[in-house]
């Protein structure tokens, strides 16, 4: 397989974790597309660095923003090393980080990289704007 090809196909499943696990809620697809031995170099407070910390964020997103979705501005490739930037989308509906539901549309930018390894994620490292996430559901500055 050329490195194009492998690129390409890193680059869907990463395309598919995003558009129908992450945007649909489809977990058994996710179960089939991250590894058992994947590691979040990167977890979010209070999750595990491993595949159940990483679907639990994912629940815990789609309970606070039930219509949670990212538009994809762009993917590049490196082999199996996949970069996307995307901007997540959703109304907050549910309990997120201690904030009650406030009914607000959301926005915010995401950047991550995510090593697929015989078409499974095996490691994720991402930065996402979660300040403006806190802002735009009325957090107050320094979480006070």
């Amino acid at each position: 397989m050329s490195v194009t090809s492998v690129s390409e196909t890193a680059k869907a499943v990463v395309r598919r974790n995003t558009e129908e696990v992450q945007g649909g809620g489809d977990y058994a697809l996710y179960d089939e597309l991250f590894a058992d031995d994947f590691v979040d170099h990167t977890p979010q407070p209070g999750r595990t660095p491993d595949k159940a910390g990483a679907l639990e964020l994912y629940k815990v997103l789609r309970a606070a923003f039930p219509d949670f979705h990212a538009v994809i501005h762009w993917q590049a490739a490196d082999g199996g090393l996949v970069t996307t930037y995307k901007t997540y989308h959703g109304t907050h509906q549910g309990e997120f980080f201690g904030i009650a539901p406030t009914g607000r549309k959301i926005q915010f930018e995401t950047v991550d990289a995510m090593r697929v390894v015989d078409g499974r994620i095996t490691e994720h490292w991402g930065v996402a704007n979660l300040f403006s996430l806190m802002e735009q559901l009325g957090a107050p500055p320094g979480g006070r």
